[in-house]
């Protein structure tokens, strides 16, 4: 899924890998106690709501925290850092542009702003959705890639539902899928929009802009 620039038995919600909730518990905010010491916070599962504005209308995120933490926390601080401000949706893939692929999908891609100071951060681990259960679904979003544990800044958004993106799909060769981390639960038509913008091969022409993405209070 990242360019340039068998299923199995779904977990509860609930329910947590030992390994999601050590790493949930490393990201844990610090707050100060009595004598100034250090200590974490309790942990939210609530999800986060994500605001993205683009030049050609904004659509709202839900992250969910709790099911993915790992990919959630990624995309969150590069969120939080402003590196999508100033970022593109650059690729639109529809059946008709994929003429190598025997496998098909319809998404859009993006991803933060080629021009920002900060470096990427260190890629992160691949957390499947045989894991997660956040299946790629209409208006999923999740972590583009090339090979499992390669993931940085760019995502993607499902236009309709996706089956061959998850664990055990074959649209990467390897069957590992994709993490999805989240949804789009306002402005899908945005995103729809997005998706049938011009385009020259994958390459949206010329790429959309994100003006501003940040987490609704």
């Amino acid at each position: 899924m990242r360019r340039s620039h068998a299923a199995r038995t779904l977990r509860p919600r609930s329910v947590r890998t030992t390994t999601q909730r050590t790493i949930a518990a490393l990201l844990l905010p610090l707050a100060f106690g009595a004598g100034g010491v250090a200590v974490a916070e309790p942990p939210s599962d609530d999800p986060v709501r994500v605001v993205l504005e683009t030049e050609m209308g904004a659509f709202e995120l839900e992250i969910d925290v709790s099911r993915a933490p790992v990919t959630a926390s990624n995309f969150l601080r590069y969120l939080d850092g402003g590196q999508y401000d100033g970022g593109t949706f650059f690729r639109t893939v529809h059946a008709g542009n994929q003429p190598d692929d025997s496998i098909r999908i319809a998404v859009i891609q993006g991803g933060r702003n080629p021009d920002a100071e900060a470096e990427s951060f260190p890629a992160i681990a691949l957390e499947r959705t045989s894991e997660t259960g956040l299946m790629h679904v209409d208006g999923a979003v999740s972590m583009g890639r090339t090979g499992p544990d390669t993931a940085t800044d760019s995502f993607f958004i499902c236009i309709g539902d996706q089956p061959s993106l998850d664990f055990g799909g074959m649209r990467n060769p390897d069957g590992q899928g994709f993490a999805a981390f989240g949804r789009v639960v306002e402005g899908m038509e945005v995103v729809r929009a997005i998706h049938a913008a011009p385009y020259e091969a994958q390459r949206l022409t010329p790429p959309v802009r994100i003006g501003r993405a940040y987490r609704k209070e």
